[in-house]
Formats: C-alpha cells, sequence, structure tokens
C-alpha cells in the first residue's frame, strides 16, 4: 500500500484549526488504485434508483422520460465540472465541504457537510432495508432485520479494514452493474431490430417513442414532473473527488473521472432508457407492476427475469451501502480534522482508516434502520423528507462555492487550474437557476411525502444547522477576543 506524503497526524498536533492551516486528508492512506476509482466514478452515477425507480417516471412522462433524464444529466455534469476544478486544484476528503470552507465562510463549510452526512446516514437505513427485503425473499428463515443486521456489519468490517478494502468492493460491485447495463443494452438492442436469436419480439425499431399518443403523451409538463422522479437518482456522483483524495495521484484521477461524467450519464441513464422504451409501450402496466428493467427483459422472453433483476438490484444496493458509508465516515473525518465535529472523527489509525467517524456514522445508520421498523410512517418518513432535497442543496453549495473559488485558485495557484468549467460565470449561474428552478417546481407537489414536503422539511433542517453554525462561530469568536484581551 502506498501512503500519502508523512504529515502531522491529528493525533499527535489536533485537528486543523481552518481548512487551511493542514491538510485535510492527514492521516488518511493512499490505499485506492486507478482501476478502484475508475468504476467507483462509474459506480456511483449508477444507483438502486435507475433500476427501480425508473418505472415510474415513465409512467408519468412516457417516452419524453428520457428529456427528463437528459435534462438532469446536463445539470449534474454542469455540477460535476465544478466539483472537478475545485477537486483537481485541491483534492481533499472533505471536497465541497472543505469548499464551501474556505469560499464561504466556516458556517457554510459546517452546514453543508454536516447535512450531507445526515444525507448518507438516511441512505444507509433505506439501502439496507432494500437489500435485506430481497434476502430474505430468498432465505426466508433469517427474518428482514436479521439480514439488514448482518449487511450492515459486514460492510461495516470491510470499512474498518482499510480503504482499499473499501475499493476492492465497489470495485466488483460497481463491475456487476456495468456489466449488467451493458448487457442489457446490447441484447435489447438487438431484439429492438429483430436480430436476437430465439426471440419472438417484433422488429419494432424506434416506433413505439412516437406510436402511442405520441412522444409527450401527457404534454410537455410531464418532462418536468419526471425530473422530480428521477434527479435524486443521480445522487452519489460526487463520491469520487472525496475518494480521489485516497489516490497515489489524486489530481490526475479527479480530472481523468470528471472528464469522463458525460459518457457514463449518455451511456447508462439515457442508453438504457432509451432501450426501455423501445421495447414496450411507455403505458404498458407491466412497468409499474414488475418495474421498467423486469418488464423488458420479459418482453424478449428472457426467463426468470425478475430473479435476474433482483440480484443486480441486491448488488446496487449494496455498492450504494458500500460507499455510504465511506462517504459518510469521510465528511465527518475532514469536519473533526476543521474542529467542527468531535476531535476523534478526525484521527485515523495507522491503517489510514477514521474508525471513530466510521463506527459514528454506522451507529446512527442502525438507530435509522431501527426507525424504519419501529415507526415507518413517522419518525422514518420524517427522516426521509427532512433529507430529501439536501441533494440539490448540496449542488447548489457546489455552484456558489466554484464562483469564489476560481478567483481564490487563479490568484494564488494558477498552475493548479488543470479542470476550468464551461463558459464560467455564466453556466454557473445558469446551473443555480436551474437548481432553483427545480426546487420551486418541488413546492407544487402537494403529494403526502411529496416535493413540496421534502423541500420544506429540508430547508427547516438546513435553516436550524445554519443558525447553530453561526452561534457556533460567534461564540468561538467571542471566547477569542477575551483570550486576546
Amino acid at each position: 500500500m502506498t501512503t500519502r506524503p508523512p504529515v502531522p497526524a491529528p493525533s499527535d498536533t489536533g485537528p486543523a484549526t481552518t481548512a487551511e492551516s493542514a491538510p485535510a486528508d492527514s492521516g488518511l492512506q493512499a490505499g485506492l488504485k486507478n482501476r478502484h476509482l475508475s468504476m467507483i466514478a462509474i459506480g456511483g452515477v449508477i444507483g438502486a434508483g435507475l433500476f427501480v425507480g425508473s418505472g415510474s417516471g415513465i409512467a408519468a412522462a412516457g417516452p419524453g422520460i428520457l428529456v427528463s433524464y437528459a435534462l438532469v444529466g446536463v445539470l449534474v455534469v454542469l455540477v460535476m465540472r465544478m466539483l472537478g476544478e475545485m477537486a483537481a486544484a485541491n483534492p481533499t476528503s472533505g471536497s465541497f465541504s472543505a469548499y464551501a470552507d474556505r469560499a464561504l465562510g466556516r458556517w457554510a463549510g459546517f452546514t453543508i457537510g454536516w447535512l450531507y452526512w445526515f444525507f448518507w446516514v438516511v441512505v444507509l437505513a433505506v439501502e439496507a432495508t432494500a437489500g435485506a427485503k430481497i434476502l430474505a425473499g430468498w432465505i426466508p428463515a433469517v427474518p428482514q432485520w436479521g439480514w439488514a443486521l448482518i449487511v450492515m456489519t459486514v460492510l461495516t468490517a470491510t470499512n474498518l479494514a482499510s480503504v482499499s478494502s473499501y475499493g476492492e468492493f465497489e470495485f466488483w460491485f460497481a463491475g456487476i452493474k456495468v456489466v449488467a447495463i451493458a448487457v442489457f443494452i446490447v441484447i435489447g438492442g438487438l431484439a429492438i431490430f429483430g436480430l436476437l436469436p430465439g426471440s419472438d419480439h417484433p422488429a419494432s425499431g424506434f416506433s413505439y417513442l412516437t406510436a402511442h399518443g405520441g412522444f409527450l403523451p401527457n404534454g410537455p409538463g410531464a418532462i418536468l414532473t419526471g425530473v422530480l422522479m428521477v434527479v435524486f437518482s443521480f445522487m452519489g456522483s460526487e463520491i469520487v473527488t472525496l475518494a480521489a483524495g485516497e489516490t497515489a495521484d489524486p489530481r490526475a484521477a479527479v480530472t481523468k473521472a470528471t472528464n469522463s461524467v458525460i459518457w457514463r450519464i449518455a451511456v447508462f441513464y439515457l442508453g438504457s432508457i432509451l432501450i426501455v422504451v423501445s421495447l414496450l409501450r411507455w403505458d404498458d402496466p407491466a412497468i409499474l407492476k414488475d418495474g421498467s428493467y423486469v418488464a423488458a427483459l420479459s418482453s424478449i422472453g428472457i426467463p426468470h427475469a425478475a430473479q435476474i433483476m433482483n440480484a443486480i438490484v441486491l448488488t446496487s444496493v449494496l455498492s450504494c451501502l458500500n460507499s455510504g458509508l465511506y462517504t459518510a465516515s469521510r465528511m465527518a473525518f475532514s469536519l473533526g480534522r476543521r474542529n467542527d465535529a468531535p476531535a476523534s472523527f478526525g484521527r485515523a489509525t495507522g491503517r489510514g482508516v477514521p474508525r471513530a467517524a466510521i463506527l459514528a456514522s454506522v451507529v446512527f445508520g442502525f438507530v435509522a434502520v431501527a426507525f424504519n421498523y419501529l415507526w415507518p410512517d413517522t419518525v422514518f418518513q420524517f427522516l426521509l423528507n427532512s433529507s430529501g432535497a439536501i441533494a440539490l442543496f448540496v449542488w447548489m453549495v457546489i455552484c456558489f462555492s466554484q464562483l469564489r473559488m476560481r478567483k481564490i485558485i487563479e490568484r494564488e495557484t494558477p498552475e493548479k487550474l488543470v479542470v476550468r468549467m464551461w463558459l464560467y460565470p455564466y453556466l454557473t449561474w445558469a446551473t443555480i437557476a436551474l437548481i432553483t428552478f427545480v426546487l420551486g417546481y418541488m413546492l407544487t407537489d402537494t403529494a403526502d411525502g411529496g416535493g413540496r414536503d421534502q423541500v420544506i422539511l429540508s430547508t427547516l433542517v438546513a435553516i436550524g444547522v445554519v443558525i447553530f453554525a453561526l452561534l457556533r462561530e460567534r461564540r468561538a469568536r467571542g471566547r477569542e477576543s477575551v483570550t486576546s484581551s
């Protein structure tokens, strides 16, 4: 294992008091290889939501869901380009939280760091429950809560072992997802044109895109409805910028990863969804009943399609759990390094593992899992709603941070500006406007647990964290003034 250049360990010097005073990733090791980061970059874009959530989007928007995915894909590409610009200039385990700390103020780094941690802790509970449900269906002798406990324990042990263990697990998890989608696109493409041996699927070509009510059977407004349904399935793209800090050459790794995000989204999201809506009528009842991918596989005569897809979804769930725990722990570690979390969070073991940050994250994950079993419609629903819009808040903060960080980098270290945001600052402002529009449109979704509930509760939680951060900062300044006098 190649280690990072020696730096003072937190246990020797204490955590850094600001984002600039010490490397935010002190004590971590470069245990991730290029092949690990490549698969983390690809796997971060392919979540379980693509497999299980796309059916409702197709039912709502028809073939026009392709436009919804394309719009969100463009948004993610722009955000990742901004994040890539900052991460290539200064790779750190805190990523956008550390950049917000530097560009917008300590309160901003504190707020977005803890909100992001909270988001992934809730995701741990959601994914653990989803994985346990599949496993309990296969082996009912073990209760569902038992499978959730087993899955969480195994992945916790993996993350505690070393960062290379996390990377190796994610390499294979992501590899299975990539191969599955690639095979699906090839088989589906052959079936669309009647070239798949043994299949009696008619050679429909792309006629289903317009043959049943047109490309937008529910009107142009359905595109925006589709956007709300698919936007959160893209969350996770930014994980690669956190992981890059634990590679031997983080600048080159993050540059390569952010530059490849366009083709990854085009192939895995737009390509696979195009196959689904070309194989089936958009209003086929099987899309909602069985799921879009299972319905597509069944339509071309693939036996045991449901079980095959369950195995792929389980892999995606385990991948999300693995990455979620890694991401939450690294954000907690960075917060600890900046004195924005308990000092123990900012310490790493001799193997470069932030043990306290991992254990704290998984404990809250277990608590959230318990809430899901004990009070699914009250406490856990509140957790889901109050974290629902955090993804968009994170992207918004990345935009505002990049506006300021570009000037800082150009002034202090212009040679590190190896990745540049296109048409700066105009595209940055356009991205901010698009995110604001999506948040505003979510307020029109008045269904129980829908967009309005998510925006309102997430905003209230965010305001609470901001107030705490500002009071904390004010108290720290007060202590400093008393000490200096």
